[in-house]
């Protein structure tokens, strides 16, 4: 690590597609320099689990390959059931100890074994108490947690870094709106299989959950509302969202799906304000591809009651205007958060 580039690349691996993000960074300025992105194999990985590696590694290794990027070294994220992330609190004591102490702590948090578990965390420092100080706890199964890393390996790259969607996420936030002191927000990253749920309170990510509805949820409602195959219903979606004609009850089926994510997403912020109480949300930032499903930005913001808009990841970060141009940028930002927030790391990041 002493004499190698710690330049990564990014790689979102989700349940329909893969995405590699590739940028440069300086101390001021951060600039897109590759972007490509190829479909996830049919059922390689579902609800955040590898399921068939082999077939994964070979679309990695293609788009690699098609993007020319040079980098070895890979930061990727991982999501889904397998990994817990909770905001707890333990007796004040030097940030230092706090990992040897989360070993005796973590046990009663996580709903699985702590001894087949990777366990991380992130010291919050919100708390006025000079007893007690709080701390995001991140556990991940490590057999979970190895499958993405030689998934990796297998298509000829270093898996540096292991992040979570969330985090990468909060990371890519944070690259173009700075941290926004005084303020609580919401950043939800609505993609095919699952949704991102995070808050950040004054800079910092203090709640993070994978809410497990998307855009695969409207495929699965139309499929069966109007008895046609998945790749029917997906067909039909996209046509709905393009502003294509479409049956009525495609809109029909669409309108009443919205309001189900939408409810969805609305327990995951009820059950963050009970924990939080004293929080006041001021506005929220979405992103991803559930961006294209007709009016679910509308009903989401009148479920939450909180102003939405849309999370710009090109607000600040700059983009090669030799390699892009703005409408293509315009046609990936809404899928390109999560890889960003991952391409922004750098090789030995904890």
């Amino acid at each position: 690590m002493l004499f190698g580039s710690k330049k990564v690349i990014g790689l979102d691996i989700g349940t329909s597609s893969i995405k590699l993000v590739e940028v440069e960074k300086s101390k001021s300025s951060a600039t897109l320099t590759a972007f490509g992105y190829v479909s996830t194999p049919p059922g390689a990985i579902v609800g955040g689990e590898i399921v068939a590696p082999e077939v994964l590694s070979d679309a990695i290794r293609s788009l690699v390959t098609q993007t020319k990027t040079g980098r070895k070294k890979a930061a990727t994220a991982i999501w889904g059931t397998a990994v817990i992330t909770k905001k707890i609190s333990i007796p004040r004591i030097d940030e230092k100890l706090v990992g040897e102490q989360l070993k005796w702590e973590a046990e009663q948090y996580i709903p699985f074994d702590i001894n087949e578990s990777n366990l991380e965390y992130q010291v919050i420092h919100d708390s006025t108490s000079p007893e007690q100080m709080n701390v995001l706890l991140v556990a991940a199964k490590r057999d979970y947690v190895m499958r993405y890393a030689e998934v990796i390996e297998a298509a000829g790259l270093e898996c540096s870094i292991i992040d979570v969607a969330g985090f990468a996420l909060a990371n890519c936030f944070e690259a173009n709106y700075g941290r926004l002191e005084g303020q609580a927000v919401i950043l939800l990253n609505i993609g095919a299989g699952t949704t991102d749920f995070v808050v950040m309170e004054h800079g910092e990510l203090t709640f993070s959950r994978d809410i497990p509805v998307g855009g695969l949820t409207y495929t699965t409602d139309i499929s069966k509302a109007m008895g046609v195959s998945l790749e029917e219903a997906e067909n039909l979606k996209i046509s709905a969202g393009t502003g294509q004609p479409v049956p009525q009850e495609v809109t029909d089926v669409i309108g009443h799906t919205n309001e189900a994510v939408a409810e969805e997403i609305r327990r995951s912020y009820d059950f963050f304000l009970a924990s939080s109480s004293d929080v006041k949300i001021t506005r929220a930032y979405v992103t991803g591809g559930g961006l294209g499903i007709p009016g679910l930005f509308e009903v989401v913001q009148n479920t939450l009651g909180v102003t939405l808009e849309s999370l710009n990841p090109f607000a600040t970060v700059q983009y090669d205007s030799r390699v892009f141009n703005a409408d293509y940028i315009s046609q990936i930002s809404p899928y390109a958060c999560v890889g960003l927030g991952l391409a922004l790391r750098e090789a030995g990041d904890r």
